[in-house]
């Protein structure tokens, strides 16, 4: 019998953090992401229409999956003999520091494309719509780990997302600044055929490929 040292294959150096990223978001009508980079293994740069949506709070971004099933029980069997998924529903939770044009419009659910400062005051007003209609986006996040051949890209694609819900917003001085605390929910693009897409690159990455089992 194998040793147990012998055994198993424990390697740190694949045990991944995302030091740092940014959710950027465009249009729906945007054209998707289909690769994050070139031959050379550098970051390519982003189709027309994606803004970054800026600092977050330390959580970062939060990515939930909520899976449901449907099971099937038989007569004398003490387990379901049978289990089909019946939701997958993927939602990202990002609470946004920054206050500019992207976030205002996420949070209040207005079409900022509309909206021009006053010209002599540079003052902005936005009316919160009473029926605010669904508005989908296209959603990218980006994590950046690092290692010893380089910086590891870790992403995750939403072709088609909205802002299902919005969590409360304090004015005070206290630590925590005015943010813009967002849900967005990943649906099916039709056009692309799927709803969430996971991108691994870089340099870092490339170099870890064999260990990796790839």
């Amino acid at each position: 019998m194998p040793a147990w040292e012998s055994l198993k294959n424990h390697q740190n150096q694949l045990i991944r953090k995302q030091l740092e990223g940014s959710t950027f978001i465009a249009p729906s009508t945007s054209q998707a992401i289909t690769a994050l980079t070139g031959p050379d293994m550098a970051l390519l740069a982003l189709p027309d229409g994606y803004a970054d949506l800026g600092w977050m709070s330390d959580d970062g971004a939060q990515y939930s999956a909520d899976v449901s099933t449907s099971d099937v029980t038989s007569w004398g069997a003490v387990e379901p003999t049978r289990r089909d998924i019946t939701s997958d529903v993927t939602t990202l939770q990002v609470n946004l520091q920054e206050t500019n044009k992207q976030t205002i419009g996420l949070y209040t659910g207005v079409d900022m494309s509309a909206v021009v400062p006053d010209a002599a005051s540079g003052e902005v007003a936005v009316a919160k719509p009473d029926r605010p209609p669904l508005r989908y986006w296209r959603v990218l996040t980006i994590g950046v780990d690092l290692s010893d051949g380089g910086e590891i890209y870790t992403a995750r694609f939403l072709p088609r997302a909205s802002v299902t819900d919005k969590d409360g917003q304090s004015f005070n001085n206290q630590d925590d600044p005015t943010t813009w605390p967002v849900t967005l929910t990943g649906y099916m693009d039709s056009t692309l055929g799927y709803s969430e897409r996971f991108f691994f690159a870089g340099p870092g990455w490339s170099a870890l490929l064999s260990a990796m089992g790839f």
